[in-house]
């Protein structure tokens, strides 16, 4: 009995080498608010030269390329205690939220153009702007004493208007910083500064991303990078004064333009000298004690008592495309310009006071006024910078206001104007009322912003203006200049409660009519009653497409949530149901369309729009609020316990089509957890998106619906009124025509994860999730999405070569929905619909004029919908083949995850499990699917091409990599049920077997034959003249030897190897995965069912596995990357190889296009990301040393686990075919396999199992060494030998048993064991001529051990054996000393050969071993490039084996002996053979190498013809081909005589065309003298 091998290890498989994941669809990014680059601005210290008043601070962003201020007003106040105390009667109260000195700004699209402007304001006093400057431009702090007293006066001065004038700002300076001269002054951040990660960190959130993708920069744009600078300190000294007449900021634009000019007019203007410090900074992602714009509290905030940090909100210059996932309500003011020149009276210093009001009376404004800086954080009204003396001011002011989130009509803003009198006078206020305007907020139900041009009126308002607008011209009212406008003022509003869109501002006030059912209501000249509401909502939803982008993105949410209501409640008015739901559909299927197409920059891998997929993911929930009541007299509606269908039409259009790009129910499926039912995952679908959030962006769901409904609706029928989504989502989609199936097909992914998550969430909220699969949905909803796949089945088929990038998102859409239906509805039904996908697929193929992209398509289909994390119950891997009803039945929702394995495969035709029959197929649905894919692809007289044959063998991988992680199949019971499935795998490699790429062999590919796969050169050995010779040396058969009676045959036409290196190292690993998880019992009925043609490739396969994962050491991997392998012959897949073997992006593009080309060269077709579906190889180049050796460590690891489950399968061979009659005709096979694993790399625990399987082998089997083949024989010896000088102690024992128990076993055979004798011997001779890493201490140790072994044996003590060991061992210590010798002069290549020489000529009376040394000698003389004198050494080879060759028999056709080598060199007579009394050929162990044979002889004549050409001596090249000629004629193989034929004519061409007629004689002449002093070199 063989002794099994354990295939124990640290790792498994798959965990050593993972390749791409399942295709799953990951969950989207969580929607955020947009955030741009951010800075950090903070205010440290300002100071003047002299310190007399305080002055305010104002920050904010201005883009001049956009002419576009970009960030809101930040205010700072960094006034001494002093300063601030001279105000104090003003501010009695001071909010905290005033006091911040640091803000934070977000930039969105960075600009060479942007600015930090800095401007200053003052107390108003009396004096223009340029008197009140004029102390800080002249007099310094230093020269007190020279204006001591003008000092005082000031100061004096200060303190009185800030006593009676402390409420008035006048402008003072200002000054502006270019920001791209911070970045780059400073530098941006070295990519391996330590102190940078966490400054970098956070800013490649998935808004970023998406920004870059619409914004067009300029050239100098991607410089200006904001969010990885070094924190820069700035110390601002000049500032400019303002200029009463030109602070507008059109004026502003123009003086930072000027700025940037080197001859700027402002640097030639007298400055304000400060000092102000700042310091500027990428902001942390965290900031502690930070306030939002609302000044919210934003976490972490620990101490309410700390001075804060500003968050500034940003008015991008171009459009966010980002929706609102917070509230917001701001509204900012920005009073522009007033003319009073016509106003009488004395109206010159003017103030412009600002007020929010919520109705007439004074004491309705509002305290929803930011505070600036120092003062309350909400105030009532706000007041304009006053300009000294002028009466058509200009202003500069912003206002920010956070007003109320229901508007009514009586909310408006009240501008009122002051005359501020700056001088004290008796009887004379300090401000008079000179004017009164004001702007009413709503109207017509929507906010009123943008710019005004206002008329002011002279007197107060009368009662109830609020509702009207100041262009009415009212009775017994007095208007400034005759009722003109006169002022100019800009509202702006940051909201997420209005639109400020006119269509969407419609729509949502119609579906709010609805909803509150208040009827009639007017909207602007439109009276909207219960008659003529269907028809305005309708058209509302209709013009939704007119909606800004940027507008529909922002409200996006709250958008598709209203349509959805409209479909679920369809809205009932005057007792009818209205028809709204084809109509929502509509505006559904554009809007979504419109913003995919215009936002194509932000889409995940598979074509799906993030903002989108967010929505569904986290934001959607079916609607559970009913709205409003209708009043009595109306229907009422019900809030069903359960959902309730309705009738419906029964004729349905099968045509249609669709695109999608994500699974939910998939979505991070957590494979750490087990599931309890099967139907938890649908609890997944559910679980943490949203269906228990209480954001505002998540609950704004409530709305009417329904347009096709009246069709299938009786209004007089007692019926709940509540519809299901996703059967209103089908049918709608099904009967739609023209634009809208187009728009709906653009963008199906969408309206199928739609579709699935309220699927998902009706069985939940309904409690169906514990019911029969096949109750969960009504028929007519099965019906609709029957037609709904079949329709876009066909659209696949019919538009595959049209619409490329259409019909790839169509393509997986559909497989994603499969994907997640069966996860929710009967399986059987589902399996149905994937059958009739196939089916229509099948039949396209047949007249496709490209199929492979048809072919690649279903492949993705196939891999998509075999993703499903339950693939494995799927496909009942554990029921018998018998063929159900149905492509495979429900399985029970309450079978668990372990019974599923309980049962126990029955006794079967085991033939039909290892191949894809149709009974396996029925049963094992999937599987069968794919696995038929991957043959069909595979098939060497199919259509398959790189790409597929890639897509289909990685998407096999995957699962099995899939299943290999997955702890619920952990159990070897359930892994054995799982490797069921892929069976007929196994058979698929076996036929494949010719298309692999070849790993034994470094020439072109070629077909392999089981007796060139006895084995590989010796590793450890230095390269040769070929690998052939090395083979030789190391005692394998030629390539070229005779044929093996189990071969394979080519097939013909074709290129023997199709597959590229890494596809068939992907095939043979998935092929291994199968073999070590199958049930063992279950591989030995197969293999006993095997012929001997399909053992024999079997046998074949596993000799290219051994191959394909030889460990490579450390310095091949640090050369070449671990999957980069040789080329093939094939252009085409040299071509692949060279483009996958590195990395790059216009490499990776490349490889998308190969990936593409089935479907031509079409010029829509673009090369995009999005695009491909497979992964960029991510293995770096630049490789660390860790990661270089856990590389190593991996491919080691794999390089045993597969070298075990190869030793395994030889195993079940061996026990299988042991009482056969294909014993004698297998095993040899088996011991080839076992040899060429022994040949490789292989660790110390594979060798162990290895040497017992390889004792138990011959022990049982010795008559296949010892009476058969001596190749074996030869072939053992080697190896054994070879690890007998291992450096690891525990190798060299096995080694040693194994060689010592061979020599045992080979003498009680024969009562001696000369075959072995010599073998070893050669096989020592062939490894110390050879090998560079040959330890000559561990093999003497190896020696010592075998002699103790033979003196302690007692059954063998009284016999010749020990003495025979004796002498064997003694002849090796020999040969081992000889090995010092050749070390000793390994640095001197002539003495070394001239010592080869000299024992080789000690073997004159041992041909086997003089052939080796011979070899040896061609050997290194080819290492050195000395091609002739490597040809002489194997010309003396030939003339050796033709003089014994000669003795053995008589063939006419072979040559004499060594007199026919004559013409080549006179000194081969030296191998001559000795007489018949010294040495037979007849004897056991003598000339029993495979080079004393015909081919053999055939070998060394072409390989010595081969380094004839390699040397330039064409002439010798005719001499060789004389004698081989002769061979190749008696066997009449006409191949290899036009083969030498034509090396013949190239020979003699270069020898013509290198000389003339004269030169030829002269060149004949020196050959003869070369040829003499070649024999001088070598003997």
């Amino acid at each position: 009995m063989l002794c099994g091998c354990v295939c124990v290890l640290y790792m498994t498989l798959f965990s050593l080498w993972q390749d791409e994941a399942v295709e799953r669809c990951s969950a989207p990014e969580e929607p955020k608010e947009h955030c741009g680059q951010r800075i950090m601005v903070k205010c440290l210290s300002l100071k003047f030269e002299i310190e007399i008043e305080p002055i305010f601070g104002t920050l904010a962003l201005y883009d001049v390329k956009e002419k576009k201020k970009i960030s809101e007003n930040f205010y700072f106040d960094l006034n001494s205690d002093q300063m601030k105390g001279l105000l104090k009667p003003h501010t009695p109260h001071i909010a905290i939220s005033t006091l911040a000195r640091s803000a934070i700004f977000s930039i969105t699209y960075p600009s060479a153009d942007i600015f930090l402007v800095i401007k200053l304001e003052k107390v108003l006093q009396q004096g223009d702007i340029g008197e009140c400057c004029e102390p800080y431009m002249v007099m310094k702090e230093s020269d007190s004493s020279k204006h001591k007293e003008k000092l005082e006066k000031l100061r004096m001065q200060a303190e009185q208007s800030c006593s009676r004038l402390g409420h008035y700002r006048m402008p003072f300076a200002w000054t502006a910083i270019h920001l791209l001269n911070i970045v780059s002054s400073v530098g941006g951040l070295d990519r391996s500064d330590p102190d940078s990660d966490s400054e970098r960190k956070g800013h490649g959130t998935w808004n970023e991303r998406k920004k870059k993708g619409f914004e067009r920069m300029s050239v100098g744009d991607d410089m200006c990078n904001f969010a990885t600078f070094r924190p820069a300190t700035l110390t601002v000294t000049n500032f400019f004064k303002q200029e009463g007449d030109r602070l507008s900021d059109e004026d502003l634009y123009k003086f930072l333009a000027d700025m940037r000019r080197p001859s700027s007019v402002l640097r030639r203007l007298r400055p304000v000298t400060a000092q102000l410090k700042i310091d500027i900074s990428p902001a942390p992602d965290s900031p502690h004690y930070c306030l939002s714009p609302e000044l919210l509290h934003v976490k972490p905030y620990p101490d309410l008592r700390v001075r804060p940090t500003k968050d500034v909100l940003e008015f991008p210059a171009r459009y966010v495309y980002t929706p609102h996932t917070t509230y917001r309500n701001l509204l900012y003011i920005y009073p522009q310009s007033l003319n009073f020149s016509s106003r009488q009276g004395s109206v010159r210093n003017i103030a412009v006071k600002v007020q929010f009001m919520a109705g007439e009376d004074p004491s309705q404004a509002l305290p929803v006024i930011f505070g600036k800086s120092s003062c309350s954080e909400f105030m009532k009204e706000a007041v304009t910078p006053v300009i000294y003396h002028n009466k058509s001011p200009e202003f500069y002011e912003e206002m920010k206001m956070k007003i109320p989130a229901n508007l009514t009509d009586n909310h408006h803003l009240l501008f009122t104007f002051y005359h501020i009198s700056c001088q004290p006078k008796q009887n004379t206020p300090l401000e008079t009322p000179v004017g009164y305007t004001w702007i009413p907020l709503m109207q017509h139900g929507r906010l009123r912003t943008g710019p005004f041009s206002l008329p002011v009126s002279v007197e107060k308002p009368p009662p109830s203006y609020s509702v009207l607008t100041p262009d009415v011209q009212l009775p017994g009212m007095k208007w400034v200049d005759n009722h003109k406008g006169v002022f100019n003022v800009e509202v702006t509003a940051a909201s997420s409660v209005h639109t400020q869109d006119p269509h969407l501002d419609k729509f949502f006030t119609l579906v709010y009519v609805l909803e509150e059912y208040s009827f009639p209501f007017r909207l602007k000249d439109v009276i909207i009653t219960e008659a003529n509401m269907e028809g305005e909502l309708k058209a509302s939803m209709a013009a939704l497409r007119g909606a800004l982008l940027d507008t529909c993105v922002r409200f996006l949410h709250q958008l598709l949530n209203k349509l959805i209501q409209l479909i679920v409640y369809p809205p009932v008015i005057a007792g009818q149901i209205v028809n709204l739901g084809r109509a929502a559909f509509e505006a559904m299927a554009l809007l979504v369309n419109q913003v995919h197409k215009n936002l194509e920059g932000n889409q995940d891998q598979h074509g799906r729009n993030n903002l989108l997929a967010s929505y569904i993911h986290y934001c959607f929930r079916l609607p559970t609020a009913e709205p409003a009541m209708p009043p009595a007299g109306t229907q009422s509606y019900e809030m069903p316990m359960q959902y309730a269908t309705l009738s419906r039409a029964t004729a349905r259009p099968s045509s249609l089509h669709l695109s999608r790009s994500k699974s939910i129910s998939n979505s991070n499926p957590d494979l750490a957890s087990t599931p309890v039912s099967p139907d938890e995952e649908v609890q997944r679908i559910i679980g943490s998106k949203g269906i228990d959030r209480s954001h505002s962006w998540v609950n704004s769901a409530y709305a009417p619906g329904g347009s096709r409904s009246v069709l299938r609706r009786n209004p007089n029928s007692s019926c709940e009124l509540k519809q299901l989504l996703h059967e209103e989502l089908a049918l709608q989609w099904v009967v739609s025509t023209s634009t809208v199936r187009e728009a709906a097909l653009q963008q199906a992914w969408f309206f199928f994860q739609l579709m699935t998550k309220s699927m998902a969430h009706h069985l939940f909220l309904t409690s169906k999730l514990d019911i029969p699969r096949r109750q969960r949905y009504p028929d007519r909803f099965v019906d609709d999405i029957a037609a709904l796949v079949c329709a876009i089945s066909a659209d696949v088929a019919s538009r595959y070569h049209k619409d490329v990038e259409l019909v790839e998102r169509l393509n997986s859409s559909l497989a994603f929905f499969l994907n997640d239906l069966l996860s929710l509805m009967d399986r059987g039904f589902v399996f149905n619909l994937i059958r009739s996908y196939y089916k229509q697929i099948s039949n396209k193929l047949h007249t496709a004029q490209n199929p492979s992209s048809l072919n690649a398509l279903r492949m993705d289909f196939t891999r998509i919908v075999c993703s499903h994390e339950h693939y494995v119950i799927l496909n009942l891997p554990c029921s018998t083949l018998s063929p159900p009803a149905s492509p495979s039945p429900s399985t029970s929702s309450t079978t668990s995850q372990s019974s599923a394995f309980s049962s126990m495969v029955q006794d079967q035709g085991v033939a039909t499990m290892f191949e894809l029959s149709v009974p396996f197929r029925q049963q094992h649905f999937l599987s069968g699917l794919l696995l038929t894919e991957l043959s069909l692809i595979l098939d060497p007289e199919g259509e398959g091409v790189f790409f597929l044959h890639k897509k289909a063998i990685s998407s096999v991988h995957s699962l099995l990599c899939s299943h290999d992680a997955d702890p619920r199949y952990s159990d070897p019971q359930v892994r054995a049920h799982i490797a069921q499935l892929y069976l007929p795998l196994v058979s698929i490699v076996m036929e494949t077997l010719h298309q692999l790429h070849d790993f034994s062999d470094s020439s072109p590919a070629r077909v392999r034959h089981a007796s060139a796969h006895a084995d590989d050169a010796d590793p450890d050995g230095s390269s040769t003249i070929s690998q052939s010779v090395a083979m030789a040396i190391a005692g394998s058969p030629l390539p070229h030897a005779k044929a093996n009676p189990f071969a394979l045959p080519t097939v013909a036409g074709r290129q023997s190897s199709s597959l590229s290196a890494e596809c068939s190292r992907t095939l043979l690993v998935c092929f291994l995965w199968v073999l070590k998880n199958a049930d063992a019992a279950l591989l030995e009925r197969w293999v006993s069912d095997l012929s001997i043609l399909q053992i024999n490739r079997l046998l074949d396969l596993l000799h290219l596995c051994v191959s394909c994962f030889e460990y490579k050491g450390k310095k091949t991997l640090e050369r070449i990357n671990s999957l980069t392998f040789k080329k093939s012959q094939d252009m085409k897949a040299r071509l692949e190889e060279a483009i996958l073997g590195t990395i790059g992006a216009r490499q990776e593009m490349v490889r998308r296009c190969r990936e593409r080309s089935p479907y031509g060269s079409q010029e829509n077709v673009r090369w995009r990301k999005n695009v491909s579906h497979w992964r960029q190889n991510t293995d770096r180049v630049d490789k660390t040393k860790a990661e270089m050796e856990q590389e190593s460590v991996v491919d080691g690891n794999l390089a045993t686990e597969a070298s075990l489950i190869v030793l395994d399968t030889l195993e079940i061979v061996v026990k299988t075919v042991v009482a056969s009659e294909l014993k004698e005709s297998v095993l040899g096979g088996v011991l080839r396999v076992l040899l060429h694993s022994m040949a490789g790399n292989q660790s110390a625990l594979f060798l162990q199992h290895c040497f017992t399987t390889q004792r138990a082998l011959v022990f049982k089997f010795p008559e296949m060494l010892f009476e058969e083949d001596t190749e074996l024989c030869a072939d053992l010896c080697l190896r054994l030998l070879r690890h007998c000088s291992s450096s690891v102690g525990s190798v060299r024992s096995h080694a040693s048993a194994s060689l010592y128990l061979l020599m045992r076993q080979n003498f009680e055979i024969g009562n001696n064991f000369a075959r072995v004798k010599m073998q070893v011997t050669m096989s020592l001779s062939s490894l110390v001529g050879t090998s560079q890493n040959f330890n000559e201490d561990h093999l003497r140790r190896s020696l010592k051990t075998i002699l103790t072994y033979a003196e302690e044996d007692l059954e063998l003590r009284d016999t010749p054996f020990p003495e025979q060991v004796q002498d064997l061992v003694f002849n090796l210590h020999m040969i081992l000393t000889d090995t010092v010798k050749m070390k000793e002069h390994q640095q001197d290549p002539e003495m070394l050969i001239d010592l080869m020489y000299r024992i080789a000529k000690g073997y004159q009376n041992s041909p086997d071993l003089r052939l080796t040394w011979l070899q040896n000698m061609a050997g290194k003389h080819s290492e050195r490039g000395n091609h002739a004198e490597a040809a002489h050494c194997l010309v003396h080879s030939a003339a050796l084996v033709a003089e014994y060759l000669n003795m053995l028999e008589d063939c006419r056709y072979l040559p004499i002996g060594c007199v026919t080598f004559q013409n080549i060199s006179s000194n081969v007579l030296e191998e001559s053979a000795v007489s018949d009394d010294v040495l037979s050929p007849e004897e056991e162990g003598i000339c029993a190498g495979k080079y004393f044979s015909e081919s053999g002889l055939v070998g060394l004549l072409e390989q010595a013809a081969a380094s004839f050409n390699m040397a330039a001596m064409y002439e010798a090249i005719n001499e060789v081909y004389k004698i081989l000629l002769p061979i190749h004629e008696a066997n009449r193989d006409f191949k290899k005589l036009a083969t030498v034929h034509g090396k013949l004519q190239e020979a003699f061409n270069k020898v013509y065309n290198q000389s003339s007629g004269w030169e030829v004689r002269t060149y004949f002449v020196i050959f003869s003298i070369f040829q003499s002093s070649i024999n001088c070199i070598l003997y």
